[in-house]
Formats: C-alpha cells, structure tokens, sequence
C-alpha cells in the first residue's frame, strides 16, 4: 500500500529540512518526475522512501516503519529461521555447494564461493513455501482481503506488494522484515540479518538435504522453461496463422 503522501511530507522534514525536492531527488536518485506525479496522486512508493532513506544514511526498515502502515517494524526482532535463509539462496549457489561437497578430496578448487545476494529469479515464491504451514495463505487473504488467485499470481511473478510481504510476515509468525528481503526492496543488513546468515544455515544443511532442496528447485525450473516454451510456441502458430 503506497504511503500517504501527507505523512511523507512530515517524514521528508525531519530527515532533509531545508533541503529543495531538487536536491533530494539528485543525491537519491528518484526522479523528480516520479516523486511529483507521486505527490499529485497523494501516494508515495515504498520504494521512494527506501532510496531517500538510504541517501540520508537512514535504515530504511527504520524509516519504513514510521509510517503507520508499517509501524509494526519497529518492535520486530525475530531473525530469520534457517528455511527461511535457505530459501534466498539462488538455486546456482544451491547447485555450487552440491558440486563442492560432492568433489573428490584431492580435487582442486576455490571452495565454495560467495553467494549472489537476494533476491533471485524465484526468491519470493521460495520465501512464502519456507514458512507455509499449509493454511497461510488463506490467512493472508483472510487478513488483507485480497483473493487467494491475485496473491499466488503475484508469487509466480516473484513479486509480492510491501504491505503484502509484511503481512505474510505476520501471519506467518516470522520477522516482519524479511518479506521485504525476499521482494528485494531491502538488503539481507537493513533489515538486521547476521552478517554470513544464508552461508551459515547453508552450511548446516546435511549433504542429503542440500542435493534434494537442489533437486527440487531444478524440478519447478523445468517446468517453468517448460511452460515458456509452450507459451512461445503458441506465440508463434499465433503470428503464423496471422501473416
């Protein structure tokens, strides 16, 4: 849900007081466009706050939670639990670390090699199946309204609105902050993860597990290329049957 832009105003003087919208805009960022046509429809993006945020050296789930909308931020200090970690691992990293556990002792390499931030192609999606009981996302939709369809459509996009990943957050029981991870609106150190987290509970994966959470992720990588060429070949008997 974008920020009412009244109460941005208010946040805006606090953090860059006598300071031209010109200027905030050239040190964050943002387009001056952008933040007046955001003004004019009286919502501001999250994801404005975050860049400004971050240009005044301000953590943004700090400043995100000073808005009302997302006040609970604050007081949440759960951290992440190992799935959870896990699941923001890229199933290239996942996929390394096979390759490196698996090697014959006297083979020589690098060792495992530095995980590629989050979030990733399926990032998302991974995050909400690491902390779906079953029923979440009927909780979800029972807490926010919006219909089970138009929430799984937006996992299979790999996105999830601000205000939607905080509430899976909360209905999940797990830090509020980390949906935000998974969306990519914040790193892995605004939103309070240990330094080294993911290689961590990477790292406590028994082999047995970590070739079968590789496997998987392989498996819904088949079917989604699957799916595109199916999509691309209809495409193209479309655009046959046309020309």
């Amino acid at each position: 849900m974008p920020l009412p832009a009244k109460a941005f105003q208010r946040w805006l003087s606090g953090v860059a007081p006598d300071t031209s919208t010109a200027d905030i805009c050239r040190v964050s960022g943002v387009k001056r466009t952008t933040l007046a046509q955001q003004m004019v429809r009286g919502k501001v993006a999250e994801t404005t706050v975050v860049s400004i945020s971050r240009a005044y050296n301000i953590n943004p789930v700090a400043a995100l939670a000073t808005f009302d909308t997302y006040s609970d931020l604050a007081s949440s200090s759960l951290p992440p639990t190992d799935k959870e970690l896990v699941s923001q691992i890229a199933t290239v990293d996942l996929l390394r670390a096979v390759i490196v556990r698996t090697a014959p002792a006297d083979s020589t390499g690098s060792g495992q090699p530095e995980l590629s931030p989050p979030p990733h192609a399926t990032s998302v999606k991974n995050w909400v199946d690491a902390i779906d009981d079953g029923e979440l996302r009927h909780r979800v939709s029972a807490a926010t309204g919006v219909a089970p369809q138009n929430y799984s459509a937006q996992l299979t996009a790999n996105r999830l609105a601000p205000e939607l990943a905080v509430a899976t957050s909360r209905a999940a029981g797990v830090g509020l902050a980390s949906g935000l991870v998974a969306t990519g609106l914040v790193t892995e150190t605004e939103a309070g993860w240990p330094p080294g987290a993911r290689q961590a509970a990477l790292d406590r994966l028994s082999d047995g597990d970590l070739t079968a959470l590789a496997g998987e992720r392989l498996q819904a990588m088949g079917r989604t290329l699957r799916r595109q060429e199916q999509d691309q070949e209809q495409t193209e008997r479309i655009w046959e049957n046309l020309v």
